[in-house]
């Protein structure tokens, strides 16, 4: 999965764009696009979204709740769950215990309402506070739900209560790099997707695409959006180009030719078992991608 797009689902109207889109996932918002007022009509908003979803969509359904410190994430899901969104987003979670938590309110509500248990599955913003990022390694085998972890730079600002999150020439400083870092590893510790978090300027394509680029690079498989145009370029960065594809291919079947040894040449470079491994990972996300 490429692009998730977050869409307040207190508007019918981004709500609909939403569909349109060509995200592989959208995001209903019941936190932090949701003034205090209107949760409610956030959470009916994304229950008769549900409810009414387009049979032939391919498209991912996950609602971001609200976060365990608030009093509203427990009616979120109380109201959610019987609509069988395909995941919940968890926001600002400190570590795997947090998981946990909403896990054992899922099960509960999956038997209550006659659901497959384990039906519904989870990612979560990992990186909001401070006392999260010392916890980033605590995901794993916390619940077989659990499949995808992105990070989140706006909330850890204010938690630490900076002034700003990126230097004069706009890039991330030092804690933020490091929120990144740490949940790329953390999710990939977990066994579970990396993904990028937001470009906040919907407007500025080069960055978007800067951005995407620097996170495939260093290995997350997807990105966040907040804006249906970003999702195009999301796409394109993050589908495996036809010359990646010819690589990829090349090097899994010089391994092969070759008996699969740990070491082999291939046009004049030397390739380990981890190239080999990253060729396999590219082409199993090109085929998921194409599904």
């Amino acid at each position: 999965m490429r692009s998730f797009l977050f869409v307040p689902a207190d508007s019918d109207r981004k709500l609909a764009k939403g569909l349109g889109s060509g995200a592989d996932a959208l995001i209903l918002d019941l936190e932090d696009a949701v003034a205090l007022d209107n949760k409610p009509a956030a959470r009916a908003g994304a229950v008769e979204f549900l409810n009414n979803r387009p049979t032939d969509s391919r498209q991912m359904l996950i609602v971001r709740m609200n976060a365990l410190d608030t009093e509203f994430w427990q009616q979120d899901l109380a109201e959610i769950i019987p609509a069988s969104p395909d995941a919940i987003l968890v926001p600002k979670t400190i570590s795997g215990a947090c998981i946990a938590t909403v896990c054992q309110h899922l099960t509960e509500l999956e038997k209550q309402h006659a659901l497959k248990v384990r039906s519904t599955k989870l990612m979560n913003v990992a990186t909001e506070t401070a006392a999260s990022l010392f916890n980033l390694g605590s995901y794993g085998g916390v619940s077989d739900r659990l499949f995808a972890m992105t990070w989140g730079a706006e909330d850890l600002s204010a938690d630490l209560g900076a002034r700003s999150n990126r230097d004069a020439a706009g890039l991330y400083t030092a804690p933020y790099q490091l929120a990144r870092t740490l949940c790329l590893a953390g999710a990939v510790a977990a066994k579970i997707m990396p993904i990028d978090g937001i470009c906040k300027d919907f407007r500025d394509d080069q960055a978007l695409e800067e951005e995407a680029r620097d996170a495939i690079r260093d290995g997350f498989t997807g990105k966040l959006a907040i804006h249906p145009a970003q999702v195009p370029i999301i796409n394109t960065v993050f589908t495996p180009s036809d010359a990646d594809l010819a690589e990829a291919h090349a090097v899994v079947k010089v391994f092969a030719d070759a008996g699969n040894p740990g070491v082999i040449a291939l046009d004049g470079k030397m390739l380990d078992r981890p190239h080999l491994r990253q060729a396999e990972q590219l082409i199993a996300r090109a085929q998921t991608t194409n599904s």
